[in-house]
């Protein structure tokens, strides 16, 4: 990790614009070789009419922000940006956006991808859906717990 090696980390309490994220994280970061992003949605369909994301303000973004420098620590980044919601959000709608700015392609890649594993196994969220106007708790799956142990 470098000196220059910046973290926005923001826990979004109404909708964010991702393009608008996106274009001013990589705006901040012309000199990178490679911006790579992941973009998490709620899901349409099956059923679902709306998801909620609840948070801890003590444990959530100190969270994020622990994670954001573990990523950092890794691999070689001139920037990170993680913004996560919480609250009630319906199909289409944001729930994350992961970005990593790096001088190769290969590390901003593999920073994501660990940021992303983080953030659904090992976060700091409790997420429900509703649907059919019935509210109920969803927990990690197994995958889930595989796809984080592959950074231990």
């Amino acid at each position: 990790m470098s000196a220059a090696t910046t973290a926005q980390v923001r826990l979004a309490l109404a909708p964010f614009d991702p393009a608008a994220e996106l274009a001013a994280f990589a705006a901040t970061h012309a000199d990178a070789g490679g911006v790579v992003s992941f973009l998490g949605q709620v899901r349409a369909g099956e059923g679902v009419d709306a998801l909620e994301l609840r948070h801890f303000v003590p444990l959530t973004l100190p969270g994020m922000e622990r994670l954001a420098h573990a990523a950092q620590a890794r691999w070689a980044l001139a920037g990170l940006l993680i913004v996560h919601r919480s609250g009630v959000m319906a199909p289409g709608e944001p729930i994350v956006l992961v970005a990593a700015a790096a001088r190769h392609r290969r590390d901003a890649f593999v920073a994501v991808d660990y940021a992303m594993d983080h953030l659904k196994s090992d976060s700091w969220f409790w997420k429900r859906e509703r649907v059919g106007g019935e509210w109920r708790w969803i927990e990690p799956r197994a995958e889930d717990h595989a796809d984080l142990a592959r950074w231990a």
